[in-house]
């Protein structure tokens, strides 16, 4: 029997459950649990907590960023990924080398984040690099948008081998601006066929591929005054127009860039009505409670294709498979250049 869950991803305050966290996962509203470096030892005492919260409630999504270079949560444990940026680097010249690192990568991420208990990490960003955003930068494949698509379907592909959804971010795009939509909200004024022939195009590559995205805190005001994330138009355009049938998450309710919407509350209902299946609230108890109480009755749809379904391998079983050693030297000797 499929269970339901909540629209509301949380973040925790340490390394184990307190007795206040069980209490607030036990609430219908919840749906999943993201954890940040805070949260994190080793992938030994993650996958301890990732049991813990299951036994609890076994039906939460429990994710992570982890994307390699700056934005790798796990790193002791687990292999030290570089940068997207760093692997795609060499796409021009050693194209067919390069996709099978980055299938390679995809596969590594997700056998390492099964292992250490998780059901996906928010990856892969699928933002193509402008040379003006420093919140964006080396996360990207690539300034082609061509090269960012054919490499983020073979990272997919390598996470959906090792039995891992794909959640692309930041649709329809977010390397086209400087601002950091942790800190204020940007706004992108470029005319929209600019960003249809640009940025836009590895979400409509692979959006019959992904089993989740996450819009940017973004405004695009050529298409819509609200930012993507809240705009029925951009997340009706990402279902109808380029087909997608997964999971819309928010991103982060409590960046700045989600001012525009008023407080907690409205923030939440605003990304829900206009399209989001599930609003992550992090790093702000207060506004997670009050999100929770603005969701009773609100449920996510099905799903089961976010979890991970598979039998986990235990984190030290990994270093005995071939391919592991192969692509763990790989990348740490990368993510030492």
């Amino acid at each position: 029997m499929t269970q339901t869950l909540g629209p509301v991803m949380l973040d925790l305050e340490g390394t184990r459950l307190t007795d206040d966290e069980r209490r607030l996962l036990l609430r219908p509203e919840v749906g999943g649990v993201i954890l940040f470096s805070r949260n994190i030892e080793d992938a030994r005492q993650v996958r301890a907590l990732c049991d813990g919260i299951r036994r609890l409630r076994p039906e939460l999504l429990l994710t992570v960023d982890q994307e390699g270079g700056r934005v790798q949560r796990l790193r002791q444990g687990v292999t030290r990924i570089p940068s997207m940026g760093r692997i795609g680097r060499d796409y021009g010249v050693a194209p067919e080398v390069t996709l099978r690192l980055c299938l390679d990568t995809g596969w590594l991420m997700g056998m390492e984040m099964a292992a250490c208990g998780l059901d996906l990490s928010f990856a892969p960003v699928l933002d193509v690099d402008s040379g003006i955003s420093s919140v964006i930068g080396d996360r990207s494949f690539s300034r082609d948008p061509v090269a960012v698509s054919a490499m983020a379907e073979a990272f997919v592909a390598g996470l959906h081998e090792a039995g891992m959804a794909a959640v692309g971010k930041h649709f329809p795009g977010h390397g086209g601006v400087a601002a950091d939509s942790h800190l204020e909200l940007p706004v992108d004024d470029r005319p929209i066929e600019v960003i249809r022939g640009h940025d836009l195009v590895p979400f409509a590559n692979l959006a019959g591929r992904l089993d989740g995205v996450m819009p940017a805190h973004v405004i695009y005001s050529a298409f819509d005054a609200r930012p993507a994330g809240f705009s029925n138009s951009w997340l009706g355009l990402l279902r109808e127009s380029l087909g997608f049938k997964g999971t819309i998450f928010s991103d982060d309710l409590g960046m700045a860039g989600a001012g525009f919407a008023g407080g907690p509350r409205e923030r939440a209902q605003a990304a829900l009505d206009a399209g989001c299946d599930m609003v992550l609230v992090c790093n702000d108890r207060a506004a997670a409670l009050e999100v929770l109480d603005a969701c009773q009755g609100r449920t996510l749809r099905p799903a089961t294709r976010l979890r991970y379904g598979r039998a986990r391998p235990e984190p030290e079983a990994l270093e005995a498979l071939g391919r592991w050693r192969r692509v763990h030297a790989r990348l740490e000797a990368m993510a030492q250049d």
